[in-house]
Parts: structure tokens; C-alpha cells; sequence
């Protein structure tokens, strides 16, 4: 999985409503024309994603309080951060709907970019279940399941229609176990921990980029478990915190 954060955007964190369970997830489309340079100039996607939450947070009548989707794709591949995980969705046409579903929004349009990459696609997915693993069910449904509208676009939906298959039939993404939590305590380190704590000073979380150390609370253990799931990091014993979208109920400090 290839993912860009908000921090990496340079967006603060979502003040989106928090919701830790959903039926499943819809895919949308923009809808609007979308350039098909974005299919050569990965920059292009990136500020067509921005310009998105842009366009959102100037919308004075639906009063949206950050990008409406949880999480966009774009034809390279990349999985963009929007609400996140653990965020309800403003994009599914009503708040009954939007507490029924998570939103991804792959970056295509109704002419120009019309047609998903491949890429694309397997980003999309990739937004699936790392959102299956964090709370959502199994549904995978178009916006217009449920609203009238056109979106996601007759592309995108004949796909979901199929179920949403990863491209050439490639297994879902894997991610690397963690331990448990008796591994993570005061004066533990390893070379599993700091590869973790290389990822959390990218998203920066400096405080955490060795692990445990003599002077980490239990906060601070809880913190930097969040920080393990977040990031993509799953099994059942990973960080010692019960059921997989525990780390959204935890404030994580970015340190």
C-alpha cells in the first residue's frame, strides 16, 4: 500500500465526527471534468486533492467541515488521506447514509479522466480493507446505492457491481504482525521497534522513533500502539489493545 497521509499534505488532523464502525465502504467519483494529466504527473493528483478539500471547506451550504471522503486514490496508485479512518464521512448524500458507509473517491471525472488505472483500482481496494481492518464492514457499494446520482461514474460502478476486484487477482496487502503488548515496555528495544519508529517520525511523531523508553507513561504506550494500526500494522495481539479500531477511541498525540 502506498499511502500519503494528511500531515503529509499538510493538513491538521480531521475534526470530523468520529464514527469506529460502518456497514462498509462506497466509491465515489469527483463527477466533474477531470484532466488526464494526472495520469503523468503524480504532483497533478496531489493538488487535484487538495483542491478538492478546498472546494469542500468553501461550500457554505453544506458546511462541510473537512474533505468529505475518507480517502481518495489516484491512477499511480497512491491511497490519499482524507477524514481517515475512524471519521464519519460527509459525502454519502445525507448523515443516514454517511453513518451506513466510509467514502472513497478515486480521481476521476465524467470526461477527461474517465477510466481508472488499474493502479487505481488496487488503491481503492487498499482503502477497503485497511478500512475493514479499523471497524467497516463488508459492504462495498456506488453512491447511487442509495442516492440519486450518477457517481461513481459508470466505470467505477460496473467494478463495484463485480465485487470490487483487486486488478490481475492480487492478493489483498499483508502487514507485519507486531508482537504483542509484552513487548512493548520501559527499556524495550528492537530493530522491529525502530523500523516502527522510522514510519512515526515521517508522520511526526518524533518522540516515538526508538520505542519504549525509561521515561514513556502507559499513555505513551497506548499512543504508540494507535500509532501501530493506524499506519497499517494488524493481528489480533499487535499492540494489546482489544478489538481493531481501538486506536480510534485514543487521543494520539502528534509529539
Amino acid at each position: 500500500m502506498k499511502l500519503v497521509t494528511r500531515s503529509q499534505l499538510g493538513w491538521p488532523t480531521s475534526t470530523a465526527p468520529d464514527q469506529d464502525t460502518t456497514l462498509g465502504v462506497k466509491v465515489h467519483y469527483e463527477g466533474d471534468p477531470v484532466s488526464t494529466r494526472l495520469l503523468d504527473d503524480h504532483d497533478a493528483c496531489l493538488d487535484e486533492w487538495k483542491a478538492i478539500r478546498a472546494s469542500h471547506l468553501a461550500n457554505t451550504e453544506e458546511n462541510y467541515s473537512d474533505i468529505a471522503y475518507n480517502y481518495g486514490a489516484c491512477p499511480h496508485g497512491y491511497l490519499l488521506e482524507g477524514r481517515g479512518i475512524g471519521k464519519r464521512t460527509g459525502a454519502n448524500g445525507n448523515q443516514p447514509l454517511n453513518k451506513a458507509h466510509y467514502a472513497i473517491c478515486g480521481l476521476v471525472g465524467s470526461s477527461g479522466l474517465t477510466q481508472p488505472t488499474d493502479a487505481m483500482l488496487s488503491a481503492i481496494r487498499d482503502g477497503i480493507d485497511l478500512l475493514r481492518q479499523n471497524g467497516a464492514g463488508d459492504e462495498i457499494k456506488g453512491h447511487r446505492d442509495g442516492y440519486p446520482t450518477e457517481c461513481p461514474g459508470p466505470a467505477l460502478y460496473a467494478w463495484v457491481q463485480k465485487g470490487a476486484p483487486r486488478p490481475g487477482g492480487a492478493p489483498a496487502p499483508t502487514y507485519q504482525p507486531f508482537p504483542g503488548a509484552s513487548f512493548f515496555h520501559v527499556g524495550q528495544h528492537s530493530p522491529v521497534i525502530t523500523a516502527m519508529g522510522e514510519r512515526l517520525v515521517a508522520e511526526g511523531c518524533s518522540r516515538y522513533r526508538v520505542g519504549p523508553g525509561p521515561d514513556w507513561t502507559e499513555v505513551d504506550r497506548q499512543s504508540y500502539a494507535a500509532w501501530q494500526r493506524k499506519l497499517g500494522y494488524s493481528g489480533d495481539d499487535a499492540d494489546g489493545i482489544p478489538g481493531p479500531t481501538s486506536w480510534a477511541k485514543l487521543r494520539v498525540p502528534h509529539v
